[in-house]
């Protein structure tokens, strides 16, 4: 999931006006204190006192005076609004506010479904939008008055929903015209999971006579678990790194977008460095690594930790029949798959830096809280310890030596770890692209495979160089092969400021029509309508960040399908498309279609991943955490074949937790991956492979 000093002081007027509805109240700066303190005892995130600051970003000054927003203004007006309802016996007209629902509303004048409609007869076509001014009657404005006989009368009818597999709270809120917020109200035992099969109550009171529909969520049949639950749920202060993304923060927090929305209402203007969201609590960083267990000679067996339960015996591997552009592929257990006894030496060369962090006079526990990298370099390594524990578990012949590769953007000690790498069968690491050349160069006549772990530049031609993450030009060419595989129009929509994406649609994908655009840059609705074929699945690519052009080409999508089959696609993430301004209900009518490196799966194998990783790290797997394990595990895995790993490499395309490795010869010389999931939201709401 970009602005210069000349649009300064137009985010400042916008700023200013946006919090003109607020209180803002004066703060004078004390000697020592943070940004994030102040943000904090405010109960604001940084980026808003940016706002009303922008100074303050240089750093602030003692005895200075800040801005500081509030809302404990809108909070007095709506309680003086109430009490005005409330004594004065008449009908009053109510502003819908964005978010606001029948039920919210009704919930605030303490008024029945039926009282509101019948007042407001145009509710039951358009249903609530936002500007409205809807008549609330008078006799709902006690609340307490218009509970008891809605209760006498039984007039609020009981709807309850079953949780399905892979629904989320927020699809089902948004079935049922709701917030989250107000699901989570409704039902308190959910605000920690939502288990498959558990009894939601939408409306009404339950009967005392209805229960959990299955066997998975029988503890909340019991009224003391359920209470004891809902207090153990705890929120904390989590303040967003750089390039945090709302996929990161789900992945870290196990929330969906639109649940940490619904918990940090900032978020709907998108993920800022510097913001403090409520998260649920519990996220603990991952443990520091006591400095001599990391580099050693001797194989990690010695030093790991109790094996995983079965983690990796699920773990599964497709072998590729090779037909057309397009691969049919069969799923076979791998760990079925073995055939040697033979024992196998796998280094990993990870970036610790060791003499660094013992030098650092601020602390070993200081530089791992601040050094991104570090951090980045301790995840992997937590994902890799979990596959040398599942290859345990499996008695795979494997040794594991770990060294610390000591690394920076232009330097390493590969060279100084020659001799005890030559005998390896695999090697993983470096992690900067230009060092992984280097060991890669080193070792090619010893036929050592070096995986890249995690760059994606363009790598030199080595031949036992593997690249694991997909390039940016390989991911683009798998969503159009997709596309054409079910013979479908590809129309692009692109503006004339995306000029990268137009040269390579015009150099890579011939055949390609593109939608006119207006003399003025706007998109020509009636010429794009005219590329639309009626008998076949039109793929309209839309790469732009303008939103009026986003908007246009949605409507006109969205009129077109009337007529005939049309599915929205984007090539990379669209940040425009994450706004208010922009209808989630729309691109999943037009089933938004994404390629992704990543993918996220209810599979067994992959919750018992996650759910082993939480137990030995107290923590939620990250990405980097992930695909230590995909990338460790795999590698593993394909040395136990009875092949060599170049052999498994033009053979096998593996799929694990996260990644997909299907390995290819590049023409120029060495492998690269083009294992990518190509994404798409379908109707209930749930993101789906369609790959």
């Amino acid at each position: 999931m970009k602005y210069y000093l000349t649009l300064l002081s137009l985010v400042f007027f916008i700023s200013s006006s946006a919090f003109s509805q607020e209180k803002v109240v004066k703060y004078k700066v004390s000697s020592g204190e943070t940004i994030n303190q102040i943000a904090q005892k405010f109960k604001v995130t940084p980026f808003d006192i940016y706002q009303l600051n922008p100074d303050a970003r240089t750093g602030l000054v003692p005895n200075s005076v800040l801005l500081i927003p509030t809302k404990t203004g809108e909070g007095k007006k709506e309680v003086s609004e109430t009490k005005t309802v409330a004594s004065s016996g008449k009908d009053i007209i109510h502003e819908v506010q964005p978010k606001e629902t029948f039920w919210s509303i009704e919930h605030k004048y303490g008024i029945t479904d039926e009282a509101l409609k019948a007042a407001n007869p145009f509710l039951e076509k358009d249903g609530v939008q936002i500007g409205q001014k809807l008549v609330i009657p008078a006799k709902g404005s006690a609340p307490k008055a218009a509970a008891k006989p809605a209760k006498e009368k039984g007039a609020e009818k009981y709807v309850y929903h079953d949780v399905q597999p892979k629904e989320t709270k927020f699809g089902i809120a948004k079935q049922y015209n709701m917030t989250v917020d107000e699901l989570e109200k409704r039902n308190p035992d959910i605000v920690s999971s939502l288990p498959v099969g558990y009894r939601l109550t939408i409306k009404g009171t339950a009967p005392k006579t209805e229960h959990v529909a299955t066997e998975t969520a029988k503890p909340v049949e019991n009224k003391k678990p359920a209470e004891s639950s809902k207090k153990a749920v705890t929120y904390m202060d989590y303040q967003v790194k750089p390039k945090e993304t709302f996929y990161s923060l789900g992945r870290v927090f196990h929330l969906s977008q639109e649940e940490l929305v619904a918990l940090n209402p900032s978020l709907s203007e998108g993920v800022k460095e510097g913001m403090v969201l409520k998260v649920p609590a519990g996220y603990i960083a991952p443990a520091p690594i006591i400095a001599a267990q990391v580099p050693t000679e001797k194989p990690a067996d010695s030093s790991v930790n109790k094996p995983v339960e079965s983690t990796g015996g699920g773990i599964k591997i497709v072998d590729k029949v090779k037909s057309s552009e397009n691969e049919n592929v069969e799923i076979v257990e791998l760990s079925k798959k073995r055939g040697i006894n033979e024992r196998k030496k796998v280094v990993l060369l990870l970036p610790f830096n060791m003499a660094k962090v013992q030098s650092d006079t601020s602390g070993t526990a200081n530089r791992i809280k601040n050094d991104k990298f570090l951090n980045m370099t301790l995840d992997f390594y937590s994902g890799a310890l979990m596959a040398i524990d599942s290859a345990k578990t499996l008695k795979l012949p494997i040794d594991v030596a770990i060294y610390d590769s000591q690394e920076t953007k232009t330097t390493s000690n590969v060279v100084g770890l020659t001799q005890k790498l030559q005998d390896a069968d695999a090697v993983i690491g470096p992690f900067y692209q230009s060092n992984a050349e280097t060991a890669a160069s080193m070792l090619r006549s010893y036929n050592v495979p070096v995986i890249s772990p995690l760059s994606k530049d363009s790598a030199n031609p080595i031949d036992n160089l593997y690249q694991t993450v997909p390039s940016n030009d390989v991911i683009r060419n798998s969503v159009f092969d997709y596309m054409r595989s079910k013979n479908g129009n590809i129309i692009a929509v692109v503006d004339k400021k995306k000029e990268s994406v137009i040269n390579y649609i015009k150099q890579n994908q011939k055949g390609v029509a593109f939608a006119s655009l207006t003399e003025t840059g706007g998109l020509d609705v009636a010429n794009l309508k005219s590329l639309l074929l009626p008998n076949r699945m039109n793929y309209v690519v839309m790469e732009t960040g303008n939103t009026a052009m986003v908007k246009a080409t949605i409507k006109a999508l969205l009129d077109s399908q009337k007529t005939c089959q049309v599915q929205l696609v984007i090539l990379e993430q669209n940040s425009t498309l994450d706004t208010d301004e922009i209808s989630f209900d729309n691109l999943v009518k037009l089933k938004l279609m994404y390629p992704s490196v990543t993918r996220e799966s209810d599979e067994q194998p992959v919750l018992i991943y996650e759910k082993q990783y939480r137990l030995k790290n107290k923590a939620n797997p990250t990405t980097y955490a992930t695909r230590g394990f995909d990338v460790t595990f795999d590698t593993m895995m394909r040395l136990v074949q009875g092949k060599t790993f170049q052999e498994t490499a033009d053979l096998m395309t593996t799929q694990q937790v996260d990644n997909k490795f299907q390995y290819y010869r590049k023409e120029d010389g060495g492998h690269a991956n083009k294992g990518v999931y190509i994404l798409y939201y379908d109707t209930d709401l749930t993101l789906k492979v369609a790959n």
